[in-house]
C-alpha cells in the first residue's frame, strides 16, 4: 500500500468503531428497515449492539423514571377510566415498539373455551 492510500478494508474498521452517538452511526441505525430490526432482535447479541454500555443503563433508568412516574398517577387517580396509558419504554437498537394488548376476552368467548377445554367440543 503506498503512503497516503487507504483500503475499503481500512474504511469499514474506521467506520465500525465510531462512537454509537456519532451521525454517521446514528444514520445507519436509523436506515434499517422493519425486517433488519427484526432480525437483528433476533440475533439475541446485544454485545455487538450500536449503543454504549452507558446509553443502555440511561434508557433503563429513563424507564423506570418513567414507570415510578405512571404508578404513582394511578395509585392517586379515582378512576380507571381517568388514567394515562402505559408509558412506552425508549426504543433501543434492535428491537421494535411494544405490541398493544389485545382486547380481553368476552364473556361468550370465555365461557365457549371453558366448554371446549372440559370436553364440550360438539
Amino acid at each position: 500500500m503506498l503512503a497516503g492510500r487507504r483500503t475499503w478494508a481500512w474504511l469499514r474498521v474506521l467506520i465500525q468503531h465510531l462512537p454509537p452517538e456519532s451521525h454517521t452511526m446514528t444514520a445507519i441505525r436509523n436506515s434499517l428497515s422493519d425486517v433488519e430490526l427484526d432480525e437483528q432482535a433476533d440475533l439475541g447479541e446485544p454485545e455487538k449492539g450500536r449503543w454504549s454500555q452507558a446509553e443502555q443503563l440511561l434508557a433503563l433508568l429513563a424507564d423506570r423514571v418513567a414507570q415510578l412516574q405512571y404508578t404513582l398517577i394511578c395509585v392517586n387517580t379515582e378512576k380507571k377510566s381517568q388514567r394515562p396509558d402505559q408509558p412506552e419504554p425508549i426504543r433501543r437498537p434492535g428491537a421494535q415498539p411494544r405490541k398493544k394488548k389485545t382486547a380481553p376476552m368476552s364473556d361468550a368467548a370465555a365461557e365457549r373455551l371453558f366448554q371446549l377445554i372440559n370436553g364440550g367440543a360438539a
